[in-house]
């Protein structure tokens, strides 16, 4: 007997997910969906999953585990979808980038004795550079070193928790609890807020004045700039993710504004001292924390590790919700 997770969307993260659980066949039973019937079909092929359903309400119906790898404008539509065909006592997860709004979603529409827990997954630092996207950009590794944020709202039964921090484990990442609010402000200052960075210097430039001749050599520095625009695949995202963490993603705006304001003065004043002060701090701050991040060290420092669980400890979580289900 196995657990049954189904994946529900198949791009990077989705299908990393299930090729990270390729090796626990004994523990899991792997049933993907995607819209696009291509995408699914292509990570079936490269063997993130057992099985491909096509229909969304059928592929969700025998899930002990259901996981919401969607953009974030898709989840609270795709909840409402699912929620006649969730079995009791399912676990229902996600892994987008803000979560009060989420297990917001989830307390009104998911059906009692189905719970939510919201995973936010923090990629194996050798993909820091990666340009390919979606399906194409799925590793087995992707989560190893990494670590995996789980909120989970008060009264949620502490196997479903646990059930989280098991699957965490099963893809190579550590675990951490997280508060909804504090995860919501760090993903807009280092997701949400770089990708809008990305959009205000692209309408700064593009088609502006003297854009005929910058096009033609604009380069790296640009290239680099402006790529992390494309990741969220169509731009609806990226609002949904500004609009539904509203005040983080305000406070990290005003933060950015107030840093470009004081480069501007410095230029303006033409203080070259505090402007090599400024400049040096930055290029300091992103060696060390890009030093830090490649080597991991807090998982060792900070965090606990545990063994990876047993197919008794899965089914003893499973059977723990059931029983508080019925009590």
């Amino acid at each position: 007997m196995t657990i049954q997770i189904t994946i529900v969307g198949l791009g990077q993260i989705g299908a990393s997910v299930g090729l990270a659980l390729r090796d626990h066949g004994e523990l899991v039973r792997r049933i993907g969906h995607d819209r696009d019937f291509g995408v699914a079909r292509r990570a079936e092929k490269m063997g993130a999953l057992d099985k491909v359903v096509i229909n969304l309400p059928s592929a969700v119906r025998e899930a002990d585990l259901v996981l919401l790898a969607l953009p974030i404008d898709q989840i609270r539509d795709t909840l409402a979808v699912i929620r006649e065909d969730l079995k009791e006592g399912v676990v229902v997860m996600d892994t987008g980038p803000v979560k009060e709004v989420v297990a917001a979603w989830a307390a009104e529409i998911l059906p009692p004795e189905r719970y939510y827990v919201g995973l936010t997954p923090v990629i194996n630092p050798a993909y820091l550079h990666e340009v390919d996207t979606g399906v194409n950009a799925a590793h087995s590794d992707l989560f190893r070193n990494g670590l995996v944020s789980i909120v989970a709202p008060p009264r949620t039964p502490s196997e479903a928790i646990k059930l989280a921090a098991d699957l965490t484990r099963l893809v190579g990442a550590t675990p951490f609890f997280a508060d909804p609010l504090e995860m919501d402000g760090l993903m807009a200052a280092t997701q949400t807020l770089p990708q809008l960075m990305a959009a205000a210097l692209l309408n700064a430039t593009v088609d502006q004045p003297g854009w005929r001749e910058g096009r033609k050599v604009a380069g790296r520095s640009y290239a680099e700039a402006t790529s992390s625009i494309v990741h969220p695949t169509e731009p609806a995202t990226l609002r949904a993710a500004a609009l539904s963490s509203r005040e983080n993603v305000l406070r990290v705006l005003d933060g950015l504004i107030s840093s470009l304001q004081s480069l501007r003065n410095d230029i303006h004043t033409q203080d070259a001292k505090a402007l090599d002060e400024r400049l040096a701090r930055a290029r300091r701050g992103r060696e060390e924390w890009l030093k830090q991040r490649t080597s991991a060290n807090w998982l060792e420092e900070e965090l606990t590790t545990a063994e990876t669980p047993t197919p008794a400890e899965w089914f003893g979580r499973l059977l723990g919700i059931r029983k508080k289900r019925d009590t």
